[in-house]
Protein backbone atom coordinates (compact mmCIF):
# COMPACT_ATOMS: atom_id res chain seq x y z
CA UNK A 1 0.00 0.00 0.00
CA UNK A 2 1.17 4.20 -0.94
CA UNK A 3 -0.45 7.22 -0.68
CA UNK A 4 -2.26 8.44 -2.58
CA UNK A 5 -0.72 9.35 -6.19
CA UNK A 6 -1.15 12.72 -8.66
CA UNK A 7 -0.68 10.81 -11.56
CA UNK A 8 -2.83 7.36 -10.87
CA UNK A 9 -6.27 8.00 -12.47
CA UNK A 10 -8.20 5.97 -10.06
CA UNK A 11 -6.60 7.90 -6.90
CA UNK A 12 -7.86 11.01 -8.57
CA UNK A 13 -11.29 9.63 -9.34
CA UNK A 14 -11.70 8.40 -5.74
CA UNK A 15 -10.38 11.57 -4.87
CA UNK A 16 -13.57 13.31 -6.47
CA UNK A 17 -10.97 15.08 -9.13
CA UNK A 18 -13.14 13.53 -12.16
CA UNK A 19 -16.63 13.90 -13.39
CA UNK A 20 -17.03 10.10 -12.40
CA UNK A 21 -20.48 8.91 -11.02
CA UNK A 22 -20.19 6.31 -8.48
CA UNK A 23 -23.02 3.50 -8.08
CA UNK A 24 -22.03 2.95 -4.82
CA UNK A 25 -19.21 4.44 -2.24
CA UNK A 26 -18.19 3.67 1.57
CA UNK A 27 -15.06 4.79 3.35
CA UNK A 28 -13.08 2.33 1.63
CA UNK A 29 -14.53 1.49 -2.05
CA UNK A 30 -16.29 3.01 -4.52
CA UNK A 31 -17.89 1.54 -7.54
CA UNK A 32 -18.16 2.92 -11.10
CA UNK A 33 -18.80 2.30 -14.57
CA UNK A 34 -15.95 1.08 -17.05
CA UNK A 35 -15.55 3.89 -19.45
CA UNK A 36 -14.44 1.15 -22.25
CA UNK A 37 -16.61 -1.65 -21.43
CA UNK A 38 -16.18 -5.32 -22.28
CA UNK A 39 -19.56 -6.63 -21.42
CA UNK A 40 -23.07 -4.88 -21.01
CA UNK A 41 -22.40 -4.45 -17.30
CA UNK A 42 -18.87 -3.65 -16.94
CA UNK A 43 -17.92 -1.55 -13.31
CA UNK A 44 -14.83 -1.19 -11.14
CA UNK A 45 -14.66 -2.09 -7.93
CA UNK A 46 -12.24 0.44 -6.32
CA UNK A 47 -10.10 0.77 -2.74
CA UNK A 48 -9.86 4.40 -2.29
CA UNK A 49 -6.50 3.55 -0.50
CA UNK A 50 -4.11 3.20 -3.12
CA UNK A 51 -2.72 -0.12 -3.55
CA UNK A 52 -0.95 -0.82 -6.48
CA UNK A 53 -1.87 -4.63 -7.90
CA UNK A 54 -2.74 -7.58 -6.14
CA UNK A 55 1.12 -8.44 -5.82
CA UNK A 56 1.15 -5.49 -3.61
CA UNK A 57 -1.91 -6.80 -1.21
CA UNK A 58 -0.10 -6.81 2.43
CA UNK A 59 -1.86 -8.64 5.98
CA UNK A 60 -3.62 -5.04 6.30
CA UNK A 61 -5.50 -5.37 2.93
CA UNK A 62 -7.49 -8.79 3.52
CA UNK A 63 -10.50 -6.84 4.74
CA UNK A 64 -10.66 -4.53 1.74
CA UNK A 65 -10.46 -7.83 -0.42
CA UNK A 66 -13.33 -9.19 1.20
CA UNK A 67 -15.42 -6.38 1.00
CA UNK A 68 -14.66 -5.72 -2.58
CA UNK A 69 -16.31 -9.11 -3.35
CA UNK A 70 -19.15 -8.01 -0.95
CA UNK A 71 -20.02 -5.35 -2.76
CA UNK A 72 -19.66 -6.94 -5.98
CA UNK A 73 -21.87 -9.08 -5.38
CA UNK A 74 -24.09 -6.57 -4.47
CA UNK A 75 -23.53 -4.56 -6.88
CA UNK A 76 -24.41 -8.17 -8.98
CA UNK A 77 -27.85 -7.99 -7.52
CA UNK A 78 -28.75 -3.65 -8.10
CA UNK A 79 -27.22 -4.29 -12.05
CA UNK A 80 -29.76 -7.43 -11.93
CA UNK A 81 -26.94 -9.63 -13.08
CA UNK A 82 -27.18 -12.08 -10.04
CA UNK A 83 -29.20 -14.73 -11.72
CA UNK A 84 -28.24 -14.71 -14.84
CA UNK A 85 -24.62 -14.72 -14.14
CA UNK A 86 -21.20 -12.59 -14.05
CA UNK A 87 -17.74 -12.64 -13.34
CA UNK A 88 -15.38 -11.11 -10.81
CA UNK A 89 -11.94 -10.13 -12.04
CA UNK A 90 -8.55 -8.93 -11.41
CA UNK A 91 -6.04 -8.29 -13.54
CA UNK A 92 -2.43 -9.13 -12.16
CA UNK A 93 0.48 -7.05 -13.60
CA UNK A 94 1.01 -6.06 -17.35
CA UNK A 95 0.94 -10.20 -18.41
CA UNK A 96 -1.95 -10.00 -16.99
CA UNK A 97 -3.60 -7.45 -18.58
CA UNK A 98 -3.82 -4.83 -15.92
CA UNK A 99 -3.34 -1.38 -17.03
CA UNK A 100 -3.76 0.66 -14.60
CA UNK A 101 -1.81 -0.11 -11.88
CA UNK A 102 -4.21 0.82 -8.84
CA UNK A 103 -6.09 -2.30 -7.30
CA UNK A 104 -9.50 -2.99 -8.76
CA UNK A 105 -12.05 -5.56 -9.31
CA UNK A 106 -13.65 -5.42 -12.57
CA UNK A 107 -17.62 -7.43 -12.42
CA UNK A 108 -18.55 -8.62 -16.04
CA UNK A 109 -22.09 -9.42 -16.83
CA UNK A 110 -25.22 -9.15 -18.56
CA UNK A 111 -24.54 -11.19 -22.09
CA UNK A 112 -27.66 -12.66 -23.16
CA UNK A 113 -27.50 -16.67 -23.61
Amino acid sequence: MSEARSDCIFCNIVQGKTDTVFLFENENLVVFRDIHPHAPVHLLIVPRRHIRSINDVGEEDREILSEAIWVGREMARMEKVDRSGYKLLYNVERGGGQVIFHLHMHLLGGWKR
